[in-house]
């Protein structure tokens, strides 16, 4: 018999909330059997969503939550008195079990501290690390921490690197994944003072397949499969990410509209223009999981469109199958307890 994972999803959080928060459940259920979407927010505009479309109904269901988390809110402030919010609501249904997941494109810092003050780490958890998906040419590569936690200590990175390690293996399917950290040269002795006391823990780590140090550059071109930095440095890092690969295909798209002959050539061009744009855009179009909960949460861009609420609910159904919480208290909480 089939198993379905229940996917809590914030109908009210992003720029684009109700309509393209909904759709992407719309074509999540749509092409899926193995899920179960509960759509939490005001229950009248989201079920002047549904009423657009056509939907298999045993797999949709709206959990009323009249109150929103606004964008520009305080997190903390946000988290402690709307608590009839759609973030927190959608929250409290993975603690109290009722869900399998819960998906937002709201407000990154209210989401970060709902996620470890509602749902709460795991027991042996130092730091839950948010962990995005970048493209590379080699394939895709996981960065952890990109946002929760500015002020790591070198434990907590090799937490990440841990965790980071069991989710490209399990959920991506890259077997021995590649470990490095970010800093400013390859050589040992190189960087801050955080990345010269984390390289040793690192190094004699057992589980982990750690390859050194990784510069900036080499990211896109694939030098490792998982990105253990603090949370400023992973940020920086994703933001410029995204704002190049943006720059770099309105570029492509002006150069191609520049004249009669150049657009004559795009016709040609653009069938393998968008089969090298695919990988790029299909990495970041993903949500970016908040690794060692109690429950899965998982954060997409306040931008996001439908495909990224989609492949976000596709991420949690693949989470739940492949155990990796199991995993995570396996591996990791469970060593603590053995050494302890």
């Amino acid at each position: 018999m089939e198993t379905v994972t229940r996917v809590a999803v914030d109908a009210m959080g992003g720029d684009n909330a109700p309509g393209e928060i909904v759709k992407g459940a719309l074509d999540a259920v749509n092409s899926r059997k193995d899920v179960h979407v509960f759509l939490v927010g005001k229950k009248d505009a989201v079920a002047a969503e549904l009423d657009k479309a056509q939907y298999p109904k045993e797999q949709i269901e709206i959990v009323d939550a009249p109150e929103v988390i606004e964008m520009a809110e305080h997190p903390v402030n946000a988290i402690r008195t709307k608590k009839q919010s759609s973030m927190v609501v959608g929250m409290n249904l993975v603690k109290n079990g009722d869900v399998d997941a819960f998906i937002s494109a709201g407000n990154s810092g209210a989401i970060l501290v709902g996620g470890q003050t509602i749902v709460g780490r795991m027991h042996g958890i130092k730091r839950a690390p948010l962990a995005p998906i970048v493209p590379t040419d080699k394939g895709i590569a996981l960065i952890l921490d990109c946002g929760a936690n500015v002020d790591a200590r070198p434990e907590h990175l090799v937490e990440f690197a841990q965790m980071g390690s069991i989710y490209m293996e399990y959920v991506i399917g890259v077997k021995n994944p590649r470990v490095a950290i970010v800093n400013i040269g390859e050589e040992e002795e190189k960087g801050n003072e955080l990345v010269k006391e984390t390289f040793p823990l690192l190094r004699d780590c057992p589980g982990i397949n750690f390859t050194g140090s990784i510069e900036a550059r080499e990211i896109p071109h694939g030098g490792a499969d998982v990105i253990v930095c603090e949370a400023f440095v992973g940020n920086v890092i994703l933001k410029l990410y995204e704002g190049v690969g943006v720059t770099m295909m309105d570029t492509v798209k002006d150069a191609l509209m520049t004249s009669l002959r150049s657009k004559i050539g795009a016709l040609f061009a653009m069938p393998a223009l968008r089969k090298s744009f695919k990988p790029y855009l299909e990495a970041l179009h993903t949500g970016a999981p908040l690794l060692g909960l109690n429950g899965l949460v998982v954060k997409t861009h306040g931008s996001s469109k439908a495909i990224e609420i989609k492949n976000a609910i596709g991420q949690c159904v693949t989470f739940r199958e492949e155990n990796i919480n199991g995993i995570i208290k396996e591996r990791i909480t469970g060593a603590q307890q053995e050494e302890a």
